[in-house]
Parts: C-alpha cells; sequence; structure tokens
C-alpha cells in the first residue's frame, strides 16, 4: 500500500487542491488534516470555530471556516434552495446549513473546495446524504457505487459494487464498469474489467445472468475504450488456465485485475473473504460516480486511514 500511497502523494503534491473536513473536532481528523498539510499534499479545509481549534493545535496553513460566522452562509443558502428545487426553503436552508456535512457538501459545490472527507463521528448516510443531494452524480452516471482498492504485496486489483447498491441493474453495472476501470487507472493499474456472474460464456442461462449479459453489452456500447468484458465466473476472470478453457475468446478473461460483482451480497462477501482469508489489504469503500469525489470514513479509523483516505480523495478530482 506504501508504494500507492507514494504514488498518489506526487500526483496532487503542490497542486492546491482543497478538501473540506466536516469532523475537525475529532482529534483524527485534525491529525491527519494537520500531516496533509504540513507535507504539503493539499490544502485542508476544517469546519468549526478557530478559536477552539486553536487551543492546543498548531493549524498552519488549514483554512478554517465556522458555519456561523460565514461571511457568503447567504450566498450558500440561496444556492442551496435553488439546487434542491423546491424541497426546501429559504427557511429550512438557513437550518440544514448549519449541520457540518451539508455545510461542507455546499462549499464543495460553490466550487470552493474540491473534495470532502467525512464519517468519523458520522454514519455513511449522514455523509453520503447530502453528496447525493447536492453533488449529484456525474453526466451518463445514474449512481454512485462503493469500490475497494485490494492490495497484497506488488498485487492490486479493484472490487466494486462491495457497498452502496443492493440490487443494481444492468444499466447501474455498465456505468460501475466503466467508473471501476478510470479507478484503476488512479491506482496505476491497467484495467481489464471483468463482470463477474456465476455462469462464463453463457454457461447458464437465468435472469441473474441475463442481467450480467446485458451489462457487459451496454458496457461495451458506451466505448469507452476500456477492456470490458462478461459475464464470466472469477475463475474465469482470474486464471488463465480456467479461461482458455472457459472463455478462450475473450481479450479480458484469465487477465482481469478489476472486477465489477452482479450484487451487493456477493461484493461485500468478495472482499472480506479476499481480506480475511487472502490476506489483501482492503482500502474503501471508495466512491466513484459523483461530481465531485466524497468519501465515507468508518467511525472505526485512526488518523492514517483519515490521512489515507483524503490523499485518495484528492486524486480522484484529477479524475476526467
Amino acid at each position: 500500500m506504501a508504494n500507492i500511497m507514494n504514488q498518489l502523494k506526487e500526483k496532487i503534491s503542490n497542486k492546491g487542491i482543497k478538501i473540506v473536513f466536516p469532523e475537525s473536532s475529532d482529534p483524527r481528523i485534525l491529525e491527519a488534516a494537520i500531516r496533509l498539510d504540513k507535507e504539503g499534499l493539499l490544502r485542508p479545509v476544517l469546519i468549526g470555530n478557530r478559536e477552539q481549534l486553536e487551543k492546543s493545535n498548531d493549524l498552519g496553513n488549514c483554512e478554517v471556516v465556522d458555519p456561523n460566522n460565514y461571511s457568503d452562509f447567504a450566498e450558500m443558502v440561496s444556492s442551496f434552495v435553488d439546487r434542491r428545487k423546491g424541497k426546501a426553503t429559504r427557511e429550512d436552508a438557513e437550518q440544514i446549513l448549519l449541520d457540518e456535512n451539508y455545510f461542507g457538501t455546499m462549499l464543495v459545490y460553490m466550487n470552493k473546495a474540491h473534495g470532502l472527507v467525512s464519517g468519523a463521528i458520522h454514519s455513511t448516510g449522514d455523509t453520503v446524504r447530502p453528496a447525493l443531494q447536492i453533488i449529484k452524480t456525474k453526466a451518463g452516471v445514474s449512481k454512485t457505487f462503493g469500490y475497494f482498492l485490494m492490495v497484497r504485496d506488488d498485487e492490486k486489483y479493484i472490487f466494486g459494487d462491495c457497498a452502496i447498491n443492493p440490487n443494481p441493474s444492468s444499466d447501474d453495472l455498465a456505468e460501475f464498469a466503466v467508473e471501476s476501470a478510470k479507478a484503476a487507472e488512479m491506482f496505476g493499474i491497467d484495467p481489464k474489467v471483468a463482470l463477474l456472474s456465476f455462469s462464463t460464456n453463457g454457461s447458464a442461462n437465468t435472469d441473474e445472468t441475463k442481467k450480467v449479459v446485458e451489462a457487459t453489452k451496454k458496457a461495451i456500447e458506451m466505448n469507452s475504450g476500456y477492456a470490458i468484458d462478461g459475464e464470466m465466473q472469477f475463475d474465469a476472470a482470474f486464471v488463465e488456465g480456467v479461461a482458455k478453457k472457459k472463455y478462450p475468446t475473450s481479450e479480458v478473461a484469465g487477465r482481469a485485475n478489476t472486477f465489477v460483482f452482479p450484487d451487493l451480497n456477493s461484493g461485500n462477501i468478495g472482499y472480506k473473504i479476499a481480506q480475511r482469508l487472502g490476506n489483501f489489504e482492503a482500502m474503501g469503500p471508495i466512491l466513484a460516480g459523483l461530481n465531485m469525489p466524497v468519501n465515507d470514513l468508518s467511525r472505526g479509523c485512526d488518523s492514517e486511514d483519515v490521512y489515507n483516505t483524503a490523499i485518495i480523495t484528492a486524486a480522484q478530482t484529477l479524475i476526467k
């Protein structure tokens, strides 16, 4: 993992990328933000009260923004009301935007920052909901999803969706395939994307396998330029000898490094098996598909997790 993080640091260093940390009162967040600032990797934006944060910390060049004393709050309220298109009044907005996650997400939406990291003391819903309501998904992407970077020694793979969507449609899976390929490139992986199933190249014919077959066709029709194929079982995707027997015509089979699971059950189980039995380190979930990056921490995270997630979030801002 260290090599990958060093590569990402080189990409983001001294580019002035601003990442918002809504939970600045948490010691893990503050420690990571100060470290990121000192190393010149990004420009942390801390949501909170400067006087309180400075009591026992040297904030360096960290920017501090207080929702209760923000000069552009009226502009933010107007922007939020407009973005919610009748789902929130101005009075609603004035209250909602005192919430640090909503406030921080609006800073990103208003281009006063480039991305956001939260979740150390908030639930996933509290972090992701503002992003879906305000930042929303990229053009051509209907849903965000969560992938994991799986690392063991020099091996590295992308597993998705392992975090968000219980039963994605064929359209969703096609989008996940292309966005997963973009994620793979960010980590220095030449993406070869396999859409996984319990069937390989038509060996079974059920509603479940038909969904993956259709997703593969749609992903290929998107003309992304990435190597994408399916449907295929994991052994056919990963083991060259098996691929030669089960799917000899595929350019991906036997060489896949980016795996799209057909549903959340299989994705979540799959990454945890690799993590616990295969001794892979699992970095994530990393959210993909949003117009601007937002990432959710585990409430059991440590400062190093915050540090790494912020670096990944900054790197995501460079993805086209």
